[in-house]
């Protein structure tokens, strides 16, 4: 039997009688540690409810899952886990192993860090976008990045954790992430965060100490947060009983702003650059053909497929828009071309 186990976000507190009297009766509980900060005085109270073997599950442990599967074929055992237990996609692909071994498993679910941050910061769940991780890497910035552009296109909150790294003791600061926000913007040039973009940083919560700061990049980057865990928020559309949340729940250091207004899809970029850029060429090579009735068509398609383009963008067909300023484009640049010109673009 695999017990997965979750403790929430407040700890050992949260734990009903039933539950501990699982982790008292089990043989083997295994505290999986690398996924928030455990203090030792929690450690020890964990482990005063055991009467059985009390074990630190680290990172590599759990991904390899051997011991524990091994042990939960003839053994009663307990994985706990802070949060959900199943947040962690490594406690979820451990459960799988389990049931294709037909080793029985049962679960006590409890508050995740996801589902208890919206509520505490004053947003509408259903409103949260795809939920992600930034580590102390600028080379990995590329996905979270992306995704923020993503979420921000469809209106949503951008749900962000931070690195924690049990061996180092390492756990990333607020103002390090979204300074590393700040400069792969400069990097990727798509207008997704500014020091202007408005952002929420709640920190410890669940604890009695938790802190929830918004406001501005430019002015969140100057605050000090205290003692992790800490996460981030990137607002998409508001709705006003949001904003007027934020502003009474947290502490707010300026007007809460919707950053998903001024961001634009890739083809949306593309078009309000190319458009121009292709007129301009194909008014530059007409006077070039002016007599030369045979192909007089192709410079009629040339203008039809730019208009086509804008035309498809305001329809919201993007794909279309897109393919439309790319077949005027390749006119252009062929006649361009043929007249011993070079391409515009």
């Amino acid at each position: 039997m695999l017990w997965f186990i979750g403790l929430g976000i407040s700890g050992i507190s949260e734990l009903s009688e039933d539950t501990r009297n699982i982790i008292k009766n089990a043989e083997i509980v295994y505290l999986e540690s690398f996924t928030s900060p455990i203090s030792s005085n929690e450690k020890e109270q964990l482990e005063n409810i055991c009467n059985g073997e009390f074990k630190i599950a680290k990172r590599w442990m759990v991904e390899d899952g051997n011991e524990i599967l091994d042990n939960a074929k003839d053994k009663e055992i307990v994985l706990l886990s802070y949060g959900d237990p199943y947040i962690a996609t490594t406690h979820l692909e451990l459960k799988t192993r389990a049931t294709n071994y037909k080793i029985e498993t049962k679960t006590v679910h409890s508050s995740s860090i996801v589902s208890s941050l919206i509520g505490e910061v004053g947003l509408h769940y259903y409103k949260v976008g795809k939920v992600l991780t930034i580590m102390n890497d600028p080379k990995s910035m590329l996905t979270p990045y992306n995704t923020i552009f993503d979420n921000l296109l469809n209106k949503t909150h951008s749900v962000i954790l931070l690195e924690y790294n049990e061996d180092k003791s390492f756990f990333l600061q607020p103002q390090d992430a979204l300074t590393l926000l700040l400069e792969t913007e400069k990097t990727q040039k798509r207008k997704v965060i500014s020091e202007q973009t408005f952002a929420i940083v709640a920190s410890r919560i669940g604890k009695k100490n938790q802190k929830i700061i918004s406001g501005k990049i430019e002015n969140l980057i100057k605050n000090e947060f205290g003692d992790s865990p800490h996460s981030i928020i990137i607002t998409g559309k508001l709705h006003f009983t949001e904003s007027d949340a934020i502003k009474a729940i947290t502490e707010c250091l300026d007007e809460p702003i919707d950053n998903s207004a001024d961001v634009k899809s890739i083809s949306e970029q593309m078009i309000e650059k190319y458009v121009p850029m292709v007129r301009e060429a194909l008014e530059e090579i007409r006077p070039h053909y002016e007599n030369l009735k045979e192909y007089e068509d192709v410079l009629i398609n040339a203008k039809l497929y730019i208009d086509d383009a804008e035309n498809f963008l305001k329809e919201g067909k993007k794909e279309y828009a897109v393919l439309s300023i790319g077949y005027a484009d390749g006119l252009v640049d062929a006649l361009r071309i043929a007249k011993g010109f070079d391409p515009k673009m």
